[in-house]
């Protein structure tokens, strides 16, 4: 049998960046060649990877990129299994990597991104060796690309929530404050018109069953305009009193104003919103065992 060398266990890892004991497992299984190791290594991590794809990825990260002149920028939510892998190393690299190559090569969706390369390899073949080293399904769920009309400022809160803000006018100090005002309020559209319509109307359906149960019909058709117009008040941008403000009345449309600036477009995203996550009981999975 052919003696497996460090040095042989360290190159093979090198070349497809795999756990260093599967690397050793498959060099003896091939009994040292070096080519045939790898091919095999290469079968079980792409096995590995269609076993993870069919289990939910709701945790994760944002990644942005804003470039030196702040004109360019992209903002990409990837997700993973754990929060655990969330902060690994190597995941947050490939998340900042692909926001640079989102800002950089304005890819038109995500199999568009996935074609494309960092550095020498394709996307979704680095997805894809990520996966065969972490073990959890690892996905590209969505990104926007920015061309500032004015300055792009961003703001990535413990990793979970990231903002990216196209400020035209103002300062950085400005663009910044707005950016972590975004990442606390969460609006969902920057003015009042720009709340979408399914938005409003599940808000009204809401407000009018309150109203059906007031048992005040006369008040009715006010309750109902008066819910929903606060509503409207909570989620746009524009309309949300800014959190430093220490006497919780300035709103942002008056902040921006008093700066002489105005907001031409933002995105937030938040990992794992509207994605069904998997709700474990611990209890009956360590029950169901105990009768093995």
């Amino acid at each position: 049998m052919a003696e497996i060398t460090a040095s042989m266990v360290k190159e093979l890892r090198e070349r497809t960046d795999a756990p260093m004991m599967d690397c050793k497992k498959v060099l003896v299984e091939a009994e040292g060649d070096m080519a045939k190791a790898e091919e095999l290594l290469r079968a079980r991590l792409g096995n590995k990877l269609s076993k993870a794809a069919a289990r939910v990825a709701a945790e994760g990260t944002v990644g942005v990129y804003v470039s030196a002149d702040g004109k360019q920028g992209a903002i990409v939510e990837v997700n993973c299994e754990t929060d655990f892998v969330a902060k690994n190393d190597d995941f947050l690299a490939l998340t900042r990597n692909l926001a640079e190559v989102v800002a950089t090569r304005n890819p038109a969706d995500v199999a568009a991104l996935s074609a494309l390369k960092i550095g020498d390899e394709v996307i979704e073949d680095a997805r894809a060796q990520l996966i065969g080293k972490i073990g959890e399904n690892i996905t590209i769920r969505r990104f926007a690309n920015f061309s500032a009309k004015g300055k792009l400022a961003s703001y990535i809160h413990g990793g979970k929530i990231g903002v990216i803000v196209d400020l035209v006018g103002g300062d950085e100090a400005l663009a910044k404050d707005i950016a972590m005002h975004i990442a606390a309020s969460k609006p969902v559209a920057l003015s009042r018109d720009d709340v979408p319509a399914e938005l409003i109307e599940k808000e009204r359906s809401i407000a009018t069953q309150k109203a059906a149960e007031s048992g005040k019909p006369e008040f009715a058709a006010k309750m109902i305009e008066g819910s929903v117009q606060k509503f409207l008040k909570d989620v746009a941008l524009l309309d949300q009193v800014f959190v430093k403000d220490p006497a919780g009345k300035q709103t942002i449309e008056q902040l921006l104003k008093a700066n002489n600036a105005s907001i031409a477009a933002f995105t937030m995203y938040v990992v794992g919103e509207g994605i069904e996550k998997k709700v474990t009981d611990f209890a009956a999975e360590v029950a169901a065992a105990a009768k093995i």
